[in-house]
């Protein structure tokens, strides 16, 4: 057996099967080795570590969450935009719970500079937010804003932590709505006074 045909890519793109299914934390090189029936030894000379793996499926993640953000933003803007990214989000959080994961480990600056996946999350971001006029800092805040909630709302909802019988959709929609509603009357921070 020619090691099961092993590639660099293809074994990221098991790692990312597996942490979907066992969890990101979960995936190690022995797990990953005992899914193709090869010695760990295989692997290494595909990936370089453990690190280097997670490091591989974050961005392959990253990639993958970004192009179905950008396909369901393309030609929107506004409020419609805005509820595009977020259920595009959020169905890739839920759907893909090792990936999602991936996607939030903190990579080496300089792998992170270098990726496409990462240049492109950053500008699909922007471009949504620009309908709403925002300039910097408050760019980067409205960014912050939009993670932590898109981030916190998954994960809670990923947990089971919404027990309360109103819809879990319909409280979605609602603070896609507020949000939508801050960022069009944003307090610009150069209005605001200086301590």
């Amino acid at each position: 057996m020619a090691r099961a045909g092993l590639t660099a890519d293809r074994v990221t793109k098991a790692a990312a099967d597996l942490a979907d299914e066992v969890g990101f934390d979960n995936v190690t090189v022995s797990a990953l080795a005992r899914s193709f029936g090869v010695k760990d030894a295989s692997l290494y000379s595909h990936v370089r570590s453990l690190h280097d793996l997670r490091s591989r499926v974050a961005l392959l993640a990253a990639g993958e969450m970004i192009d179905r953000i950008a396909l369901a933003v393309a030609g929107r803007a506004g409020r419609e935009a805005l509820a595009a990214f977020a259920h595009a989000y959020r169905e890739f959080a839920l759907e893909h719970p090792g990936r999602y994961a991936a996607t939030q480990m903190q990579l080496d600056p300089a792998v992170a500079t270098a990726s496409v996946a990462y240049r492109r999350t950053v500008e699909t971001t922007y471009a949504m937010l620009h309908a709403y006029g925002l300039a910097e800092p408050d760019l980067t805040d409205a960014v912050r804003l939009l993670r932590s909630t898109f981030h916190g709302f998954a994960g809670l909802e990923a947990a089971g932590g919404f027990a309360h019988p109103r819809d879990v959709r319909a409280s979605w929609e609602r603070i896609i709505d507020a949000l939508d509603g801050t960022l069009r009357n944003w307090p610009s921070a150069a209005a605001r006074p200086q301590d």
